[in-house]
């Protein structure tokens, strides 16, 4: 049973690979496109990153800044 699901994974990974890098008509292919618009999207995701790290410090800062709870004793 074991071979068997091994023989049908490296099947299956085999014609995904076949598939992403086979040449189309005009000589690119999936990979090709993949590997053109990578850095576009890990810009996108940079900016992505930046503007939710900005949003949860200020979020944060807004929290410290109305927090009562510093000031009640501990009973």
């Amino acid at each position: 049973m074991g071979l068997l699901r091994t023989a049908l994974i490296g099947a299956a990974v085999a014609y995904g690979i076949n598939h992403i890098t086979k040449k189309r008509e005009n000589g690119t292919s999936i990979l090709d496109d993949l590997r053109e618009q990578a850095p576009g999207w890990a810009e996108k995701a940079k900016n992505y990153a930046q503007q939710t790290v900005g949003d949860v410090k200020a979020q944060a800062a807004a929290a410290t800044a109305t927090d009562n709870y510093n000031n009640t004793p501990p009973y």
